[in-house]
């Protein structure tokens, strides 16, 4: 079983708002989006880390099937945010995981990484890295040990052997940071 982890935590300080806030033009959520990009991707459930702006983002989830979880120290960066959901997910299997701001990265992506079935492996975009991951459960308890504070996951991708997924053909996999 793979579960879905959307990091939607960030204040989006480039943004001018929190990213799990912002809706395209048409109206749709970011973060509803990102979620159906999960489900429809693949993931049995998904879990979804808020942090700014927590308790405005959080309607915007009603009747999805998600586990919220807050992370109290989200400001400290994307490596606390991603140690929250993690340790709220457990060691239940592997973690899929994404970010808010990706509006271009639909279920197909999230569905050609999962079918990989790697231990980790990781979308690229015409060779560059990006979202989503695929952690293992063998690799959930080594890689929490080294988040704390902004340091996410590059560095512990960096010395292990992920299987890059070529995704360009799909998105571009550019996260957006301005209105």
């Amino acid at each position: 079983m793979t579960t879905g982890l959307l990091l939607a935590a960030g204040a989006g300080a480039r943004m001018g708002t929190p990213k799990a806030l912002v809706h395209d033009p048409d109206g749709t959520s970011w973060l509803r989006r990102s979620v159906h990009v999960l489900t429809q991707g693949g993931c049995q459930r998904v879990y979804v880390v808020l942090g700014a702006a927590a308790e405005e983002a959080r309607p915007l989830l009603a009747g999805l099937p998600v586990e919220v979880v807050v992370a109290e120290d989200w400001a400290d960066g994307m490596g606390a945010s991603l140690c929250a959901g993690l340790a709220a997910i457990g060691p239940r299997g592997a973690v899929l995981v994404s970010l808010v701001d990706l509006p271009d990265v639909g279920p197909e992506v999230a569905a050609r990484v999962l079918a990989t079935g790697a231990g980790l492996a990781r979308a690229t975009y015409d060779g560059r890295p990006g979202h989503p991951v695929l952690i293992g459960a063998d690799h959930l308890e080594p890689l929490m040990a080294t988040l704390h504070g902004d340091v996410g996951a590059r560095g512990y991708l960096e010395a292990h052997d992920v299987a890059l997924v070529e995704c360009g053909d799909l998105a571009t996999g550019v996260d957006v940071d301005r209105r």
